[in-house]
């Protein structure tokens, strides 16, 4: 443990997984300091607000003003900090491989300053071997230290679900691998002091492979629902109903919905990085570019839908149309519209020659657009894309010309001839 430890966390990364992080451990009673490169998000952070939707300002601002988080800019500060935490983006190329240059830039900013016996832990999403093979050969020539030796190394998923209350940073159970037995046991040990479960595994690239199992799972049986609801359309048969009904099934069966395609900051994006982990290792994991085949196209397929309403139900093509989207963000009532399939949708809709607007509570700008009030007679079609619940469906479709559900949110409000489902 560094001579001067001043912090007993520092977290790199002040995003939706970082500052919900920085703040659970300071709840805690832990102090906390949080570094970012962007000096607007400091400058907000110790004044005590937050850009987080999962942290209130109710909530950082006593914090803040105890002195239990403190933000900024200097890298130079992490040396009076116990453990770090890296919890940064991984997203993907234009090509869909890996870019890991947030987490390279960070490696690079951290290792001079790294401290013999601090606790370092990766908690960005990534592929197996990335704690191994990029994190520690960075920290290692940047300091001069050895990991497992002169200091622990370890890797801990986040497993952050925006705007979910059920579970939490603190009551979601958090996996750890170290490199190094010792390594595994001080970074668990950091997160027993303000998690509820802590679970260890015997090394990082199992840790990481937790992660992209959890999303690829429900990546695969997205898929699979979504497949279905195609076959359905084609068979005349109510998708909704019947896994309504299989659901019923007391064992054996776990209830995923179909929609208009992927979103999130995981699930479209984490399986490829273990498609692309596998080509080392001259395996195909066809079941992951299945399921990505199969999501992908949804909203294609959605745009179909939308163009067979318009043309049944009010003698119109989509070109010339007027269309509102429900919904960009791309979950229920929130404001993330992170890998949203609404800005696919969209553009499609505009390339077909539509007129697109859209109205989301949450979102109120979005791709160029602000949200639009809500007058579903203004347009001729209407396309459920996201069920925020604060929207009455009932007297949207009294209102609409024509609707399109992609989530099943007129569950009880349909109409023969204007309401057209998934």
């Amino acid at each position: 443990m560094p001579e001067s430890t001043l912090y007993d966390v520092a977290v790199i990364g002040a995003g939706y997984v970082g500052l919900p992080l920085a703040v659970t451990f300071a709840e805690a009673g832990g102090r906390v300091l949080v570094i970012d490169v962007q000096p607007h998000i400091i400058e907000a952070l110790n004044g005590g607000t937050s850009h987080i939707e999962d942290v209130t300002d109710e909530r950082l601002g006593p914090l803040v003003d105890k002195g239990l988080v403190v933000a900024s800019t200097d890298y130079e500060l992490v040396k009076q900090a116990h453990a770090v935490l890296i919890a940064l983006p991984t997203p993907l190329s234009r090509q869909r491989e890996p870019d890991l240059s947030y987490i390279e830039r960070a490696a690079q900013s951290l290792a001079p300053m790294l401290q013999p016996g601090q606790v370092v832990v990766l908690e960005s999403t990534t592929w197996p071997g990335t704690t191994r093979e990029i994190l520690q050969p960075l920290l290692e020539q940047g300091s001069g230290l050895k990991a497992g030796a002169d200091f622990h190394l370890a890797m801990s998923p986040e497993r952050v679900d925006p705007g979910r209350e059920d579970w939490t940073t603190k009551t979601t159970p958090k996996v750890v691998g170290g490199i190094t037995p010792a390594c595994t046991k001080a970074a668990a040990e950091v997160y027993r002091a303000a998690l509820d479960t802590v679970h260890e595994v015997s090394t990082p690239d199992a840790a990481e492979l937790t992660k992209l199992l959890e999303n690829i799972y429900r990546a695969v049986n997205i898929a699979l629902v979504n497949e279905l609801a195609q076959l359905c359309d084609r068979m005349e048969i109510d998708v909704w109903e019947v896994i309504d009904a299989a659901a019923t099934k007391p064992f054996g069966f776990a209830s995923f919905k179909p929609g208009p395609g992927l979103g999130g900051h995981c699930i479209p994006i984490d399986p490829f990085y273990l498609t692309w982990k596998a080509r080392e290792f001259d395996f195909s994991t066809r079941f992951i570019e299945l399921a990505g085949e199969v999501n992908n196209n949804m909203p294609y397929f959605c745009r179909s839908l939308i163009s067979q309403a318009l043309n049944h139900g009010a003698n119109k093509s989509v070109s010339g149309s007027k269309i509102l989207i429900i919904g960009v963000a791309y979950k229920p009532d929130i404001g993330d519209w992170r890998e949203t399939p609404a800005e696919k949708l969209i553009h499609l809709l505009q390339n077909a020659g539509a007129e697109v607007s859209y109205h989301d509570p949450f979102v109120p700008e979005f791709d160029g657009m602000t949200s639009a009030p809500l007058e579903p007679e203004a347009y001729d079609c209407v396309a459920i894309v996201t069920n925020h619940s604060q929207i009455d469906y009932g007297d949207l479709v009294r209102r609409g010309k024509v609707i399109v559900d992609f989530r099943n949110a007129t569950k009880g409000h349909e109409i023969d001839g204007k309401v057209w489902k998934l």
